[in-house]
């Protein structure tokens, strides 16, 4: 038997910061709901990922990036379940304009400015450890659900 290619989702993350604080949202949808992670979405077919994670942060949160102030910061393979593996790319906005506002509030019920040193407890396991992978400064990769 011939493995079969891995076909994983492709997830973008931004992480804003402001001094000590970042921006995470509150989901508002099934998965997750009620629960924190940093702005993120899907990157469509064909789309550059830091223009994916551009268009992300926007549609959520109103904020502007240029695709070039996103530097990539942390990366975890998720292993969702059996059948669906994720690899999300966590990139930090080095420059961003605007004040974010909540431009999809069918999917978000809020969003919080966050301490580095007091983040909520209730963050959703794979974006949380693509976070901590970023504000530890560990190792680039992160394997996340696989044992």
């Amino acid at each position: 038997m011939t493995p079969m290619p891995a076909t994983p989702v492709i997830d973008t993350h931004v992480i804003l910061r402001d001094g000590d604080k970042v921006l995470l949202s509150q989901r508002g949808g099934p998965y997750g709901y009620g629960r924190w992670h940093a702005p993120s979405g899907k990157l469509d077919a064909g789309e550059p990922l830091t223009v994916g994670a551009a268009r992300e942060l926007n549609e959520e949160t109103g904020v502007e990036v240029d695709p070039e102030h996103l530097r990539l910061v942390h990366v975890v393979h998720h292993k969702q379940d059996a059948g669906t593996e994720r690899i999300g790319l966590f990139f930090l906005a080095t420059r961003w304009a605007g004040e974010p506002v909540n431009r999809e509030p069918e999917k978000c019920l809020d969003l919080r400015w966050w301490s580095v040193h007091e983040l909520p407890e209730d963050i959703i396991e794979y974006p949380e450890a693509g976070l901590l992978g970023y504000l530890e400064g560990g190792e680039p990769l992160t394997e996340h659900g696989w044992s």
